[in-house]
């Protein structure tokens, strides 16, 4: 894979000004790779372990889904399975691995991580106008505080033109609409796949998930980039949140 994984291409290529359209593309890819893993195997395949060093990027920076170490089958595409343990990696797992008070393991699961890996790509692509804010809060909280004033896409910035925006705005809700708490409140990948090929404004604003508490700021991971160190390595500040509640 001649691109390397989507963390590395993400943040080499972040001062370059990733066009919105090849951002969507990819997540249009990974979500079409899910729902093939969770519909179209005679058995479904959970894979549990969705972020964005798991995602690989051909020489047509077409993503392809790899590692699948934590993967389970489900006999008969069974809806809930159960789990011994917790799995996946912190920050992209969903609440329901980790703790059975938050419904049940399923392709759901899946969902939540893409959801995080959707957002954390609108975050890379826009940290420096994210972080002129000198926040401390977790992602999603300033898009909901953003859709709270009326103003969704002030932190995009104002070189972005009226088709970025949309498309920049349907990542946003399909995202959000992944990461609710309750694994039924989220879509599967076959309406995740309806929800961005479809028109904007069928989508409405989704309930705010219960994670959504402050994390460290996001000048401080800017400056991490900068020295080399990778999101594999350090976790950033879009998915490090409140998984303290349960623990």
């Amino acid at each position: 894979m001649p691109n390397g994984s989507l963390d590395k291409f993400i943040f080499e290529n972040m001062s370059r000004k990733i066009e919105w359209e090849r951002l969507y593309d990819i997540a249009v890819g990974i979500s079409r790779g899910l729902e093939y893993l969770h519909n179209r195997c005679v058995s479904r395949i959970v894979h549990f372990d969705i972020k964005p060093q798991n995602i690989l990027m051909d020489k047509d920076l077409c993503p392809k889904i790899s590692d699948f170490g934590l993967a389970k089958l489900c006999k008969n595409k069974e809806s809930v399975m159960s789990m011994l343990d917790a799995r996946a990696t912190v920050g992209y797992i969903a609440p329901e691995v980790f703790s059975n008070n938050f419904g049940g393991v399923s392709h759901k699961s899946d969902v939540y991580s893409y959801g995080m890996v959707v957002l954390e790509m609108i975050g890379a692509k826009n940290i420096e106008n994210f972080g002129s804010n000198n926040s401390s809060m977790y992602f999603p909280d300033w898009i909901y505080k953003d859709f709270g004033r009326g103003e969704v896409m002030r932190i995009f910035g104002d070189q972005i033109t009226k088709e970025e925006e949309r498309i920049a705005k349907k990542m946003v809700l399909v995202g959000l609409w992944c990461i609710q708490t309750n694994p039924s409140d989220r879509p599967p990948m076959i309406k995740v796949i309806e929800m961005l090929e479809g028109d904007l404004e069928a989508l409405k604003v989704p309930p705010k998930p219960l994670f959504c508490l402050p994390t460290a700021t996001v000048p401080e991971t800017l400056e991490d980039s900068r020295h080399g160190i990778s999101s594999s390595s350090k976790p950033s500040q879009f998915r490090r949140h409140a998984y303290s509640l349960s623990l």
